[in-house]
């Protein structure tokens, strides 16, 4: 992977230019007094719509899920 270090005096006045190479997939990283800070990187969008429904019936809850946990649960002495 290619990859930019700006200063970040110099990334306030080429901003557009370094968002356009990360969304090119080229690592920015912004640097002040030569120290590294912050690196710029597209975010991803999803490869594919997410459908519901999918694994129906593979996670299940206990018949006691929704009652009242024991005092000992609160007081730690379980």
């Amino acid at each position: 992977m290619v990859t930019k270090t700006v200063d970040v005096q110099e990334a306030q006045t080429n901003l557009k230019e370094l968002l356009s190479l990360a969304l090119k997939g080229i690592e920015v990283v912004l640097t002040e007094g030569g120290i590294p800070l912050v690196r710029l990187a597209p975010i991803a969008s999803p490869t594919k719509q997410r459908t519901a429904g999918l694994h129906a019936g593979s996670i299940g809850t206990s018949d006691d899920f929704d009652e009242p946990l024991p005092d000992e649960f609160w007081t730690g002495n379980l």
